[in-house]
């Protein structure tokens, strides 16, 4: 969802502000894209310190609500987003949305772009209890799409969601919308992605089936962030 279909960054970024402002806290940018694709459980130990879980939750809420103001008149939908997910809908490829932000983030997108009659399956904050790059929102989205993870490849724009994608089984694209090159790149890259590309239309249904059957020897069906 963030980064692959919604080009969420900055409201994020602005919303995390805003909250820090209430809270008398300044959070920087750096501090920001050091956690941006994870899940809120884990960024605001990070971003405010350790507090209880009902404490956490009430700020998470708030947050969350924060961003959506900022997008609900004008959700920011990467170019060609829709298009793809239309092409690989009329290709059969089953569709996933496979997010750490919440049930209502993602809606409210999908809505926007009317495209949700699309997935077969979205999974969000409010279905795991780990959040990437731990594999386990993209495994729970294999299931439901009733796919083995190697018929799976995972289009994501950070390198959290990368790894998670890698520790599932999955073969994983990213998308350079959010993060340079040089972050899945080089001896020092912590995400190894199987393609990398600057834009979604680059990509296309041909495109991720032939990745699926280079690396597995013949793959049906593949899934989407």
């Amino acid at each position: 969802m963030d980064g692959v279909l919604v080009d969420s960054a900055e409201p994020h970024f602005r919303s995390w502000q805003r909250l820090a402002e209430e809270l008398g806290r300044p959070v920087s940018r750096d501090q920001f894209a050091g956690t941006f694709g994870r899940q809120n459980r884990d960024i605001i130990p990070i971003l405010f310190g350790a507090m209880t879980d009902d404490r956490m939750h009430v700020l998470s809420e708030r947050k969350e609500e924060l961003y959506r103001a900022m997008i609900r008149d004008n959700p920011p939908i990467i170019a060609g987003a829709v298009e793809l997910v239309e092409q690989l809908s009329r290709a059969g490829i089953r569709l996933a949305v496979g997010s750490s932000g919440p049930r209502a983030n993602i809606e409210l997108v999908l809505d926007a772009t009317r495209v949700r009659e699309q997935f077969a399956a979205i999974i969000c904050a409010e279905d795991v209890s780990r959040g990437k790059p731990d594999p386990q929102v993209f495994q729970l989205a294999a299931s439901r799409l009733r796919l083995p993870p190697s018929q799976c490849v995972v289009i994501e724009d950070a390198p959290a969601g990368i790894q998670a994608a890698k520790s599932a089984g999955m073969f994983a694209v990213a998308v350079l919308t959010t993060h340079p090159r040089e972050a899945f790149e080089g001896p020092d890259a912590s995400a190894k992605h199987d393609q990398i590309v600057n834009r979604l239309s680059d990509l296309s249904p041909s495109v991720l089936q032939a990745l699926c059957v280079s690396g597995s020897g013949g793959a049906e069906a593949c899934s989407q962030r």
